[in-house]
Formats: structure tokens, C-alpha cells, sequence
């Protein structure tokens, strides 16, 4: 029984070889019904880090092994074919349908990992659209909370270090984008989120002084009967920028700031 195993197993490698180096046998062999000859092939490929071939091949595997013994493998080394090719997008949809379809596989923690690595991979620079990046961070933090204790903890610590850099970064340049086209309201309120929202983001102390400035553009450019309260927030914004950056490269400029809207104040008490 054995012996007759070997026999076929044997004649099934034969064949792959025939088929792999015959005029046109790879397309023959993707175009095929042989499913068990197809499937040894992927693997041959795959082991010789032929990944274009052999990702073809295990697509085209894929539905037809759908429940069965080697459903498993063709979908993990699909995704990793795609992913050894910098595919990074598809093999993140891979691996993510991989971890959906085997809960319960050697490869579980590995595939929750790569499939935010390649969101991270697929992060784009801070000024474009970042919506991978923020897939990517829920997708590590999940990871971290389902596998604390993984090796794999350091690099998606860094790994959100900086994909958190890139947010923050993002969100700064947008504030200061309202400023720079002189929309002072909005660049107040953009400013006044981000110090909100990221406490200990590098580029605090600009973001609090652009507040200031913008502040005070917007308060001498009100109505008359909404100024003087927007210039008493200038006073606190400025209280505030102060306390917080009391050596700052800005401090001259935000004190003649704070001087010039002492003096509109009492013009207006007047």
C-alpha cells in the first residue's frame, strides 16, 4: 500500500515536471482540471520563490478546495505569495479572510499580524487620505489586546508609534491649513481639537501659539457687540501659552499679541 503510494506520488511529480518545463506547460497546468497536479505545482513554486506563479495557482485552488483537507494551506499560502510579492493590499484582504475562515489554525495569530502589516505597509504619506492608516491602527490594537503576550508586541508597538505620528501630523497640517488661508474661526477650533486630542503630540507648542494668533485675528475682525468677548479668550488663550511655554521661540510675538488686545479691551470700556 505504501509502496503503490510512492508509486503515484512519484508519477504526480513526473507529471508537474513534464508540464512546468514543456513549451507553454504552466498555462496548460492553469487551465487544467488536474487539481492534485495544480496543487503540488503551487507548492514546488512557492518553496522556489516563483510567488507570481504560484499565487495564480493557488487562486485558482481556492474555490475548489472550499471545505476541504487543503482549503487551509491554499489559503495561507496565497495570502503569503501575495505578500512575498509586496502585494500588500490584496495580501492584507487574504490574510484578513484567512483568520475569518480558520479561527482555529497554527497560523491564526501570525495572519491577525500581517494583515495589519499590510495596512501599515499600505500607509500612505501624512498628506494624503488616511484611511489605511487608521484601519491599520485598529487592526494592531485588536491584535495586541487578543495576543498580549505575543513576540510580536515590540513591532506593533513601533508599528503604531509611527502610524500615530502620521495621524497626528496630518491633523496639525489640516488646522494650520485654515490658518494659512486666513479662515481664523476655523483654524481656532482645528487647533484647540488637536491639543485636545493629542496631549503629547511634538508640535504642541506651535499648535498653541497658532491657536493664539488665530484667536486674536478672529476676535478684532467680529461685530462690535462680539468682540470684546472674543478678545477676553485671546487673554485666557494667551494665560494659557504662557504657563505652558514660558521660554518659547514665540513668546515675543505672542506677548505683543496679548498687549495689543489689552489695549482694544480698553479702548472698548471706554
Amino acid at each position: 500500500m505504501h509502496t503503490m503510494k510512492s508509486v503515484k506520488n512519484t508519477i504526480l511529480i513526473a507529471a508537474i515536471c513534464l508540464f512546468l518545463t514543456g513549451c507553454n506547460g504552466y498555462n496548460k497546468l492553469l487551465n487544467s482540471n488536474d487539481y492534485d497536479a495544480k496543487y503540488a505545482a503551487a507548492m514546488k513554486y512557492y518553496e522556489e520563490n516563483s510567488f507570481s506563479r504560484a499565487s495564480q495557482l493557488f487562486e485558482n485552488l481556492t474555490l475548489y478546495y472550499r471545505g476541504k483537507e487543503n482549503a487551509e494551506n491554499i489559503g495561507w499560502y496565497y495570502a503569503m505569495s501575495l505578500y512575498k510579492m509586496k502585494d500588500y493590499f490584496t495580501a492584507g484582504y487574504q490574510f484578513k479572510r484567512f483568520a475569518r475562515q480558520f479561527p482555529y489554525s497554527e497560523h491564526m495569530e501570525e495572519a491577525s499580524y500581517l494583515s495589519a502589516y499590510c495596512k501599515y505597509m499600505d500607509s500612505p504619506e501624512y498628506n494624503l487620505d488616511q484611511t489605511e492608516t487608521k484601519e491599520a491602527i485598529e487592526e494592531f490594537e485588536a491584535f495586541a489586546e487578543r495576543w498580549p503576550r505575543s513576540t510580536r508586541i515590540p513591532e506593533v508597538n513601533n508599528c503604531l508609534d509611527e502610524l500615530r505620528k502620521k495621524i497626528i501630523r496630518k491633523d496639525y497640517e489640516i488646522a494650520y491649513g485654515y490658518y494659512f488661508i486666513e479662515e481664523y474661526h476655523a483654524a481656532y477650533e482645528s487647533f484647540k481639537q488637536f491639543l485636545s486630542q493629542y496631549p503629547e503630540a511634538t508640535m504642541r507648542e506651535d499648535a498653541m501659539y497658532y491657536m493664539l494668533e488665530s484667536s486674536y485675528r478672529y476676535a478684532i475682525n467680529s461685530r462690535e457687540d462680539k468682540m470684546y468677548e472674543r478678545l477676553q479668550q485671546v487673554v485666557n488663550d494667551f494665560d494659557k501659552f504662557n504657563s505652558s511655554f514660558s521660554n518659547s521661540k514665540y513668546l515675543a510675538t505672542a506677548q505683543d499679541i496679548y498687549t495689543k488686545t489689552r489695549e482694544a479691551m480698553a479702548k472698548m470700556k471706554k
